[in-house]
């Protein structure tokens, strides 16, 4: 048999002996090499070896690997390789040169010489310790996800882009009484009205343009029908390996108790400036009773067919006066169910004026008006606007005790918005007072209780507004409010 071979063609060049081609595999395999005679001594490692463990050659060769740290089982390892046996890939721990702990993948297996005998033992190491590392953190992290979703109230689901559920988190039992297996499969649209459901679509178009979490308020009934339990969910993209959104994750919580308490708030709001409103209704309304007095004696002693219409179509006015406050007074007073219907903002603005005007006469205040010469309509709730514009105007008149004009002005901007620009001419506020209005139970007044502004905030972010204070000492206060409008509506 040759001593050496054509390993490439057949020119001089490309002729190897056996060493060499040992040689030149060992240095270009990206494994670990450590060949051991039948007597336990190290004849061979290669360069990965020594990247691997930080042994040189000189630190091994020639002696057996019992003078160095390994496992106990390796010795039987190695009697039963010497025997002709084969160990493929047993993950294992090494100890470094430098005496830190490696993750190793080692295989062993017989090396024979050209008769078949086994003369030495071949081991080969891969260093898989970046790699278990990455496995043990993620198995701790997944570990970690598990214990928070088991154990978290927050309704924790992901679903797909066509809205299929393919995981629910155990909470989902607690709130609604029905457990992930009975959600886990079925589309989102099943536990969605219509009008939910084209919000739903709106704001997962908005997280697909921005890539920004959205918000979506829910309300439902529990399996057993016997309470409602409104929700928030935080609706999060999910991105695939391309950077592309791949599915959605909603982290939703139980935010009833909220819900009523920010209603017996705005309750209490509402009857307090109800109360406060009670004085001038009553005066309101001592006048035109006091000419129903009047008149109805003239009435009675009067037989003048003309003059007798006359005081009858005056009494009837005086009635109806009487009947238009009487009737604002109490839909504010009255609490009233959260729904939104259209509704015309001029006319929410002159019904809450007809409420606060027996207050500014009172005060000596007047109230000037500027609206559009078109119908603003508004997908609202027009009581609710009504306690906000009710707030603001009460504030407006108690910010001028010896009397002043109060500017209401209603105008459509550019950028597709209508503006309400509520204006006094008080005092003003001093920027310092100023950027700590709306916050809970903070008043500049007396007797006030420091939750109107917030109300006020809070039910117009919900229709989707926004407001804004501007003051300035000695110059009087502004109120805008920005809200959305219907469109067509001013098309007609």
């Amino acid at each position: 048999m040759r001593n050496s071979f054509p390993l490439f063609g057949t020119d001089d060049e490309s002729i190897y002996n056996p060493d060499e081609l040992l040689d030149l595999f060992l240095n270009c395999t990206a494994d670990g090499f450590a060949i051991v005679d039948m007597e336990n001594r190290f004849v061979r490692i290669n360069h990965m070896y020594t990247e691997i463990f930080g042994y040189t050659e000189e630190d091994l060769i020639g002696k057996t690997f019992y003078e160095f740290s390994n496992p106990d089982f390796v010795g039987d390892l190695i009697n039963d390789v010497k025997n002709g046996k084969t160990y493929a890939n047993m993950i294992t721990q090494r100890y470094h040169k430098d005496g830190s702990m490696l993750d190793i993948a080692v295989s062993y297996s017989p090396f024979r010489n050209r008769k078949g005998e086994i003369i030495a033992i071949i081991a080969i190491y891969r260093d898989i310790t970046s790699i278990v590392r990455m496995e043990n953190e993620l198995h701790r992290t997944r570990e970690l996800y598990e214990l928070i979703t088991e154990n978290t109230s927050d309704m924790i689901k992901v679903f797909t882009k066509d809205k299929k559920i393919v995981y629910a988190s155990p909470s989902h039992e607690k709130v609604i009484g029905l457990p992930p297996e009975k959600i886990v499969g079925r589309n989102l649209e099943e536990f969605l009205c219509s009008e939910e459901e084209a919000m739903l679509d709106e704001k997962i178009d908005e997280i697909l343009e921005t890539g920004e979490p959205q918000l979506l308020r829910k309300k439902f009934r529990t399996v057993d029908k016997n309470s409602i339990v409104y929700t928030e969910y935080n609706i999060s993209p999910i991105y695939n390996e391309k950077k592309e959104v791949d599915s959605f994750v909603s982290v939703g919580r139980n935010i009833t108790d909220r819900v009523k308490n920010d209603a017996a708030i705005r309750n209490l709001d509402r009857l307090s400036i109800t109360g406060q409103l009670a004085a001038g209704v009553a005066h309101e309304i001592r006048n035109p009773l006091t000419a129903l007095k009047g008149f109805s004696k003239l009435l009675q002693t009067s037989t003048d067919k003309q003059k007798q219409s006359d005081y009858l179509m005056i009494i009837m006015n005086e009635l109806d006066r009487i009947d238009m406050i009487v009737n604002e007074f109490m839909s504010l007073a009255k609490p009233q169910a959260v729904q939104f219907v259209k509704g015309e903002l001029c006319a929410i603005v002159d019904s809450t004026i007809n409420v606060i005007h027996p207050q500014a006469i009172m005060h000596n205040v007047q109230i000037k008006t500027n609206y559009p010469q078109t119908k603003v309509e508004l997908l609202c709730n027009p009581h609710q606007l009504k306690q906000v514009f009710l707030n603001f105007l009460k504030n407006a008149i108690e910010s001028m005790p010896n009397g002043g004009i109060i500017h209401i002005d209603i105008n459509l901007n550019e950028a597709g918005k209508v503006e309400v620009h509520i204006s006094d001419e008080g005092p003003g506020i001093a920027a310092e007072l100023l950027r700590h209005l709306g916050t809970p139970f903070y008043t500049t007044k007396d007797k006030g209780i420091g939750l109107g502004l917030t109300i006020s905030n809070k039910i117009i972010q919900e229709h989707n507004g926004s407001m804004k204070i501007e003051s300035s000492v000695g110059k009087g206060t502004t109120i805008k409010v920005e809200l959305d409008y219907i469109v067509n509506a001013l098309k007609k």
